[in-house]
Formats: C-alpha cells, sequence, structure tokens
C-alpha cells in the first residue's frame, strides 16, 4: 500500500498549557514543494517544531514513509532523513563557513562539501569566513547548506527569507528550486514569492487547514489571500 512520504493525523500540539495544533491533519508527498502559510501565530511554526520532536505531541500521529516518528527524539527522526532549518539560522558563529559545513555533514567525505559550493557559489567565496562575519543571507545559506550535508529526504524551512535582501530572496529560492529529489515544506511571510517556488500551498488558522489550493492558482486569489492572511498585494 503506498503512503505519503509525511503524514501528520489529528495533531495536537503546544506551550505550556496552551494549544496550539488543534487536530491538524496534513501530508507531503515525495518530492513535493508545500508551503505552509497564514497570520502570525497560527501554528505554522509549531507545525514544523512537532514534525521535529521539539515541541510534545499531545495526540494524534506522525507518520514519515510510514514510520511512527511519535516517540523518537530529533536527533533520531534527523537519523530518519528529516532536515530541519529554524527561524533562528543555527550556524556556529565561531567556526568558519567549511567547519561549519563538516560539523553538518556528519561524517561524510569532505568532497560531500562540494554540494554546498556548488548550490551555493557565495559560501564558497566565504569559506575561511566565520560564522559571525557573515551577512544576514549568507548565515541563511549556510544554515540551509548545513541541513542539506546531512541528506534529509524532507526539508522544513522556517521562514527562510525573513529580513533578508530581496535579490538574496531570489538567490535562496532559485537554489531551493534545483533540490529536485527533495520534499520541502516552506513556512514563509513572503507569500507571493513563496507560491512562486511551491507546487501546492496550505494556509493555516487556530492550529488547523482551512485553505488547501495549488500555489499558481493561490497566487491569483486575491479574495483567498485577503480573507485567511490579509495580504492581497504583498
Amino acid at each position: 500500500m503506498s503512503h505519503s512520504l509525511l503524514e501528520l493525523q489529528e495533531v495536537d500540539s503546544g506551550y505550556g498549557p496552551t494549544t496550539v495544533l488543534n487536530h491538524l491533519s496534513l501530508s507531503v508527498e515525495a518530492g513535493e514543494r508545500l508551503a505552509l502559510l497564514g497570520r502570525n501565530g497560527v501554528g505554522k511554526s509549531t507545525t514544523l517544531r512537532t514534525i521535529m520532536g521539539l515541541n510534545p505531541l499531545r495526540h494524534g500521529r506522525i507518520l514519515f514513509d510510514g514510520a511512527d516518528l511519535g516517540r523518537l527524539q530529533p536527533h533520531q527522526r534527523a537519523a530518519l532523513g528529516l532536515g530541519y532549518v529554524p527561524q533562528t539560522r543555527d550556524i556556529f558563529p565561531s567556526l568558519t563557513v567549511e567547519e561549519n559545513l563538516l560539523a553538518g555533514a556528519k561524517g561524510r567525505p569532505r568532497r560531500a562539501l562540494d554540494e554546498a559550493y556548488a548550490l551555493f557559489p557565495r559560501l564558497a567565496e566565504r569559506r575561511r569566513n566565520g560564522g559571525s562575519q557573515l551577512s544576514g543571507g549568507e548565515q541563511q545559506m549556510l544554515s540551509v547548506a548545513r541541513a542539506l550535508l546531512g541528506q534529509p529526504r524532507l526539508l522544513l524551512l522556517d521562514e527562510p527569507l525573513e529580513g533578508l535582501a530581496p535579490l538574496i530572496r531570489q538567490d535562496l529560492l532559485r537554489a531551493f528550486a534545483q533540490l529536485q529529489h527533495l520534499a520541502v515544506v516552506v513556512v514563509e511571510q513572503q507569500v507571493q514569492e513563496v507560491l512562486g517556488y511551491a507546487q501546492r500551498a496550505l494556509i493555516l488558522a487556530r492550529g488547523q487547514v482551512v485553505h488547501e489550493a495549488p500555489a499558481a492558482a493561490l497566487s491569483r486569489d486575491t479574495a483567498a489571500l485577503d480573507r485567511h492572511i490579509g495580504l492581497a498585494v504583498h
């Protein structure tokens, strides 16, 4: 029997006494590019953190390639093929670009770093620079490249374009578009840009999916965008 690469079934999660995700169900197919959209505070980042095991699963099931992730720690989920790039740009500021990448390579040979440099030539130019010397865009490239060196089958991206100049955002989106073999779930406030990259989009409200559409169709559906996100033109 075939199954989706990732399935969330009636998932509840939150912080302390607060419930953020309310019986959330969604699926991601192998190689699919899915955008998670919605206003602030509706549960987008919480969804990614719960998939990764960083937030408690209070109810429901999370299946990755048919395996139940419920009891697994974040590092065990990563070993199965989940990659995660948080909003905080998870790099080691005291290490060089190359040292950061080696830390993400998880024992793969040094030549594996060539994959990262091919995807982000800017990192090749800065390979001897410390993480703290990089611009925000370069730090984001490094954070993504580190996650990719772990050879995930599903990459979770939490607002990868936040605070970046338009040209850097386009560089990142072009790089993401080259990851044909990889499923990607991206949370993003830059709605039109991410809809140009994604294949399918889900809009969340109150911790549930309230709208689902092909990304290209949603990008033209100003009424739905205005109703659910409050930005018909962005």
